[in-house]
Formats: structure tokens, sequence, C-alpha cells
């Protein structure tokens, strides 16, 4: 929301426009378990586009988010992986799928721009692309999760709240008035939801029971399969 608002107020460019991007869809789901707030996401966006004075489009990458971010996090799951969707997510999809939706819909000397706390600093050399840092709020960095994205896919891109602490963000959303000024941040994996973790996962993956054994042969007793785990993990385990 104070991205665009940001971009707004700015000269920079001719226009903003914001888009709504949707990548899961609930109904391919087993059962009725809640899962990404997709309707309540687009109403909030539209009505800040209103607030703002911009155009907002809407655009689904549901079969790519299935095909280039979630299968593949499945199999390095069932593999006793660790994957981050949203790292798979910010390469395959965002600034990938979504960036070349916006420069073909919008024309190609159009700037992708995102809600990121992240910085990019421009190459003293314009043939090469851009170097992305750390954004300036170290409790709200998110370069981890852009650090898979090329370089090149990170030319005519703008982070405009990368700069700035999240106390000043929604500052700049209360005083402007914003409906998402007090909206808590989104946290978590976004298609798991409120849901358990490992009812989730089980809902793709089966279920491969074994046992936890120590290096020295003690048997701390049985497990449901090693993709409800993740590596260095000793909560919600028994006896260890």
């Amino acid at each position: 929301s104070v991205s665009a608002l940001l971009l707004k107020q700015s000269s920079r460019f001719q226009e903003v426009i914001g888009v709504f991007m949707r990548n899961w869809e609930p109904a391919d789901e087993t059962g009725d378990s809640y899962t990404c707030p997709a309707a309540a996401d687009f109403a909030d966006a539209e009505r800040v586009c209103g607030e703002i004075g911009i155009p907002i489009h809407r655009v689904d990458f549901v079969k790519e988010y299935w095909t280039r971010v979630f299968e593949p996090y499945l199999e390095r799951f069932s593999g006793g992986g660790t994957p981050n969707p949203d790292v798979f997510c910010n390469k395959e999809i965002k600034f990938k799928c979504f960036k070349a939706f916006v420069q073909d819909e919008f024309g190609r000397d159009s700037f992708l721009a995102t809600g990121h706390y992240a910085q990019l600093r421009p190459a003293s050399d314009p043939t090469r692309p851009p170097m992305l840092l750390r954004g300036a709020d170290p409790l709200k960095d998110q370069s981890y999760f852009l650090s898979a994205v090329s370089g090149e896919a990170l030319r005519q891109v703008e982070f405009p709240v990368g700069g700035l602490p999240k106390s000043r963000v929604r500052a700049i959303a209360e005083e402007a008035g914003l409906c998402t000024a007090s909206k808590k941040d989104s946290v978590g994996i976004c298609f798991v939801g409120k849901r358990n973790f490992p009812e989730f996962i089980s809902e793709y993956l089966d279920s491969r029971p074994g046992r936890f054994v120590g290096l020295d042969g003690t048997d701390f007793g049985p497990h449901e399969g090693l993709h409800q785990y993740t590596l260095g993990q000793r909560a919600g385990i028994g006896g260890l």
C-alpha cells in the first residue's frame, strides 16, 4: 500500500497502476481448511487503490505457481529437504511470470514495484544489473527471500519502502488514512494459513512412518514421516 502511495506522490513515473496477483486456489484443496484469504486481500487492494487514486488490475498465476513452486516444494520436502516456497515464488513467479505480464501489458519500459523490505544499488556500469542489498530495517529485511532472483530480473524493479523502517511505513499509511494502516503483517507460508503444518502437508504427501533413533542407538519413539519435521527441530518431538 505504502509503496504504491510513495510512487504516486513521486514525480519519477508518469502513471502508477496497482496489480493484484493470485497464486493459490483454495477450491483445489481437500476439506474446508483455512488458506490464503485471497478474496479479503483483493478487497483491501481494491480499496487502497481507490484511496490512492490509481487503477487496479488482477492477474492469476495459479497454474504457474502450482508447477513452478508448489510441486518442486513437495518434491524437496519428500526427499527430506526444508525448502522455502517464498524464495521459489519470488524467483519463478513475481520476478519472472509477473514481471513479464507487467511489461507485456503496460509496456517494455514499465517498472515493477513491490513492498519488499530490500534495496537495490545501481551498478556503476550500466550494462551490469543492480546489486541486491538488505532492507534498512534489520528486523524486516527480506533480501534473503529475494536471494534466488537473478540480477537481470531485478532490472526495472523498485522497492519503495526498502530504505525505511517498518515504523515509518506504518506512520505513512496512518497519515494517509489508508485502510490497511493497521492490517497485520503477512507472515508464514501463505498456502498453509492458520492450519497445523503436518496436517496440511499430509494432504499432499503420503505418510512414511519410522522411528527417531539417536546416534548412540537410543530409540526416541515413532514418527509419521520426515516431511513433517525440519532440520534442527526439537519442539514438539517428545523425548528430545
